[in-house]
């Protein structure tokens, strides 16, 4: 009975080691996949970032140059954001002006066709 227990543990144990082997190999193609992920990001935006240097062979973009630029896009994207706020803010103020406007000329022509 001891023997077959043993037999048991080890067959468990084995199914357990191929479990964990199946998953490191998955782990392992999960990683690989992430890595080419991030290069074709890194060359992506190396190309948005320089066109110039992502065509020629050889030619490093230094990460913090990438970087930058990045950050660059993000400051002039916020500000294109905070700006378009603005317009709105205004526009929706003109409009606001113009349908007082609006009513006040629609008083006064009543008031006009009264006294006339």
């Amino acid at each position: 009975q001891a023997e077959e227990e043993l037999k048991e543990a080890c067959a468990r144990q084995a199914l357990q080691l191929q479990e964990m082997g199946r998953r490191e190999r998955l782990l392992t193609a999960d990683v690989g996949r992430a890595k080419e992920q991030l290069e074709s990001f890194k060359t992506q935006v190396m190309r948005v970032c320089s066109p110039a240097a992502a065509g020629v062979a050889g030619k490093a973009v230094m990460e913090q140059q990438v970087i930058e630029k990045v950050r660059q896009i993000s400051d002039e994207n916020q500000q294109s954001h905070e700006r378009e706020k603005r317009l709105q803010e205004e526009l929706s103020s003109r409009l606001s002006k113009e349908k007082e406007v609006s009513a006040n000329i629609e008083v006064f022509k009543k008031s006009l066709q009264e006294l006339q």
